[in-house]
Parts: structure tokens; C-alpha cells; sequence
């Protein structure tokens, strides 16, 4: 029996789980907030960070959003929480293609991306390859590239990580909390649970990519609204390199002083009043700068 405190209760109520299977792409955890779709509302899907999942990232972001009238689907990326256990090494570029074919399964048009963190490069990513299911972008305590020199020593441990996570996860993923200042409270059990149910190789294997990842040559403003939440206090992705991305795609700004674990389910409610406000109000500067609700319950572009 789990002593008292250590249950992995989740600290938030959290929306209705479901799996939807992708043609030729594998069966896809998902968060949504309107499963039957009958309430034709805009449709936000949310792209979490490394070492997160949906519910890790934003677990205290649902309520607000379905609270303002979205519709929230949120992904657990491949190797990630309940993710998709791939045969294939961990790509960025499958994520985005991840997501895209669950919006079109799903019978959606075009959708607001919301990206976070790695998801941010993965939304990315999405824009560049299936616009076709994109009518706006959000960004937040993202980037266009992670291949500063003090970076690469960090992505060129990925393997030893992976390693030690494979072999002793749960002392890993301990440390791991202790030094991110989340080693005892409530819902740290949940939060260990969650972590565990990640795949050390992918999650070694998405570093990796992260140290690969360069939008530079090729990141320009889209034909579509987009907007970023600057986490301008991050201590992760720094500020100057979040300015880098929002001059490359001339989007509009939304600072939110927070820092880069600051955004989530363990975020606590004083982060929260400064980060959910700002992501509501980039969602609806996008929404309302070229994008409606169409019959289908999705955002398509005007």
C-alpha cells in the first residue's frame, strides 16, 4: 500500500481521455474537452514539451481554455506519457505529421496550434509541412534552434540519460524533480507516475532532435495569424532567442513573466493568473484576426 501522499492522484481535475487510431501512424492518446464535437466550438491543439505530456504541460491550462470557450485537444507526443511506442527512432518531424493526420482523422478542417517548449518546434514543423490543417499558430517558451555551444555538450549526453533512465527510472526521474524543486507536496506522486510512463530512448532520442532542430533557414511570417507568449523570465529558452522567433514571424506579442516549469499542472495558481491570461488572449487575437468556426466544430481560415 502507498503510504499517505504517495497515491499518483492527479492534482486537477482533467478533461475525457480518448485514442484515436491514424491510418498507417498508430493509435494516439489524446485529451479533449468536447469529444462529440457537437458544440461547434474553435478548436485549440496543444503540442506539449520534452520530458512533459499533455497533462504534465497542461494540466493547468484546460480548465481556463474550455472555460473560454475552446475546444482543447491535447497529444502526448510519441515515447511521452501514454504516447505512441514507435519501431522507429524518435523524429520531430513524425510528431508534426502525428498531429496533423489526428486533426484530419478527427474530421476537423483547420485548428489554432498551440506549441510549447519542444512543441513550439513541433508546431513548426506542422505549418511548414500540413498547412492544410493550420488556420492560426500560437508559440510559448520556444525557439527556432537549440544549437548554442553551451547546448551541445547537454545533447551530446542524450545517450548516457537515456541509459540511466532505462535502467533505474524511478531514481531518475527523482533526481530529476528534486533538482527541478518539485521533491515533496502534493500531486509530486502524480508527477512521478506521469514521468515513469515515458520511454528513456525516445525521451534520449528527442533531445537529440532538439539539438538538431533549425528553423532558421527556412521559419518565415505565415499566411496565417500567429502570435507568441513570452515566457520572459524563462530560465530555459532564453528570452533574446524568443525574440529571435517572434522577428522571424513578424507575430504578435503576449508577455507573460514567467519561468520556463512555471507553465503546467505543478505550476500553482500565482504563475497561472500570469501565463493562462496571456495564452487567452493570443488565442483569441489569432482567432479573431482570420480564422471562424465553421460547421465542423474547427477554425478555418477567411
Amino acid at each position: 500500500m502507498a503510504a499517505i501522499g504517495e497515491a499518483p492522484v492527479p492534482p486537477l481535475k482533467l478533461p475525457p481521455a480518448r485514442t484515436v487510431v491514424v491510418a498507417d501512424r498508430g493509435e494516439f492518446f489524446l485529451r479533449d474537452t468536447d469529444p462529440s464535437g457537437e458544440r461547434n466550438l474553435p478548436v485549440v491543439l496543444m503540442l506539449h514539451g520534452w520530458v512533459g505530456s499533455a497533462d504534465l504541460n497542461f494540466g493547468g491550462l484546460y480548465e481556463d481554455l474550455a472555460a473560454a470557450g475552446y475546444r482543447v485537444i491535447a497529444i502526448d507526443h510519441r515515447g511521452h506519457g501514454r504516447g505512441l511506442r514507435a519501431l522507429v527512432p524518435f523524429r520531430l518531424a513524425d510528431c508534426a505529421a502525428d498531429a496533423a493526420g489526428v486533426i484530419r482523422t478527427l474530421g476537423l478542417n483547420k485548428v489554432i496550434v498551440f506549441g510549447y517548449s519542444m512543441g513550439g518546434a513541433i508546431a513548426q514543423l506542422v505549418a511548414r509541412d500540413h498547412p492544410d490543417v493550420v488556420a492560426g499558430m500560437v508559440l510559448s517558451g520556444t525557439c527556432q534552434h537549440w544549437q548554442d555551444e553551451e547546448l551541445r555538450r547537454t545533447w551530446k549526453a542524450m545517450p548516457f540519460v537515456g541509459l540511466g533512465l532505462a535502467v533505474a527510472p524511478g531514481r531518475g526521474w527523482r533526481v530529476a524533480l528534486k533538482r527541478a524543486g518539485l521533491s515533496s507536496g502534493p500531486g509530486v506522486a502524480w508527477l512521478r507516475s506521469e514521468m515513469m510512463r515515458h520511454s528513456a530512448r525516445d525521451i534520449a532520442e528527442a533531445g537529440r532532435e532538439l539539438g538538431r532542430f533549425d528553423s532558421r533557414p527556412w521559419l518565415k511570417p505565415q499566411p496565417f495569424p500567429t502570435a507568441v507568449v513570452l515566457t520572459s523570465q524563462d530560465d530555459a529558452v532564453p528570452p533574446a532567442k524568443q525574440h529571435e522567433l517572434i522577428a522571424a514571424l513578424q507575430a504578435e506579442v503576449f508577455d507573460a513573466p514567467v519561468r520556463h516549469l512555471e507553465v503546467g499542472a505543478m505550476a500553482g495558481a500565482a504563475s497561472a493568473a500570469r501565463y493562462n491570461p496571456m495564452l487567452l488572449a493570443a488565442l483569441e487575437s489569432v482567432r479573431s484576426a482570420g480564422a471562424l468556426t465553421d460547421a465542423s466544430g474547427s477554425l478555418s481560415a477567411t
